[in-house]
């Protein structure tokens, strides 16, 4: 039965979580040193252009009608355009061609993560103090540790380098004379979607190794949760009765121990795909495939207030969105979370 109560509880904690990120953005904004006008036109803007600006952005107005005007902007979705970046055109357009690319990146490093990192985290608990146990434990300590900026170009050394097997950067190969038909933007889908088979598998070609550096961080710390959360499990009365009863160890561990050992892994699952989409950044930057995360900080840099703007605000909806899957997921795993 869907938790209709639980989830519109949940739904309305979200909206002063974002009421509080949207205050905080307005206000670095406007605590931020220097005119924002200014900055965003630069020192060698004309005066006219510099007041254009500051009408757009409504400077010009009293502090509580500017920010009661940027919350009606916000709840439409509308961040104003961009001025330095790609002049004339809207916030929401850039954000709509470079946010795909984030997602698909963070998705697939995220299902790399939990299609390893739960089996090694359950092989090691169910092994512990063994060899397994022990190489999974190292292994997942060397994902944690090595950096990405570190990790990217070892991998593209090794698969497109020595071993010549995988493209080193792009979404897809540049010998395809037309681009797939835009759906949800994420190429390998959209690609599936038309039935392009070849075009499809160069896009996941393409996206083999991003995913495998993204996801390596997220598949050695699910591993090492899931091994603590499973071996504490375990150790509970009713696996122990069941055991006691005859059913065997596999059936103990799978029906009984995995499901209340997920709780506090859909936890680290969550944050870390929230974490994945703001810190894709490095992972674009290496393998060249501008998402939301290279545009934030490109934003930063040239002092693109109206981007930088509308890409914290849509992190901020997308983490409290995962947040709230996490939630409802919780719901599911064990329904007295529900009470």
């Amino acid at each position: 039965m869907f938790p209709k109560r639980f989830v519109l509880k949940r739904l309305l904690l979200l909206v002063p979580v974002l009421i509080g990120v949207a205050t905080l953005v307005f206000s670095i904004l406007h605590l931020s040193p220097g005119d924002p006008a200014l900055t965003i036109a630069g020192e060698r803007a004309s005066q006219e252009f510099v007041e254009r600006i500051r009408a757009d952005l409504g400077l010009n107005d009293p502090i509580w009608v500017q920010y009661i005007d940027f919350l009606g902007k916000v709840v439409r979705f509308d961040f104003g355009e961009s001025y330095v970046i790609n002049r004339n055109t809207t916030v929401r357009e850039i954000m709509a061609n470079t946010l795909p690319v984030t997602l698909e990146l963070a998705l697939y490093g995220q299902l790399f993560g939990i299609l390893f990192g739960i089996p090694l985290g359950v092989l090691s608990a169910v092994k512990q103090d063994t060899l397994t146990d022990h190489s999974t434990r190292v292994g997942a300590l060397a994902g944690i540790s090595v950096p990405i900026f570190w990790s990217g170009p070892l991998l593209i050394l090794l698969f497109a380098q020595v071993l010549g097997v995988l493209p080193t950067s792009g979404r897809i190969s540049s010998t395809f004379s037309v681009s797939p038909i835009r759906v949800t933007g994420m190429v390998t889908i959209d690609t599936l979607l038309a039935g392009e088979w070849d075009m499809f598998k160069s896009a996941v070609r393409h996206m083999l190794l991003p995913s495998l550096v993204i996801g390596v961080y997220s598949m050695a710390l699910i591993s090492r949760m899931m091994r603590s959360s499973m071996l504490e499990v375990v150790r509970q009365d009713y696996m122990r009765t069941a055991r006691a009863k005859g059913q065997g160890a596999k059936i103990t561990v799978l029906k009984h121990g995995f499901r209340n050992a997920l709780i506090p892994v859909v936890t680290i699952i969550g944050i870390q795909f929230g974490g994945l989409l703001g810190g894709a950044v490095l992972t674009e930057t290496v393998f060249a495939i501008g998402g939301l995360g290279t545009l934030l900080v490109e934003a930063i840099e040239v002092g693109d207030y109206p981007i930088v703007q509308g890409t914290v605000l849509m992190f901020a909806f997308l983490f409290t969105l995962v947040n709230l899957v996490v939630d409802i997921t919780y719901s599911y795993l064990d329904p007295r979370i529900q009470q």
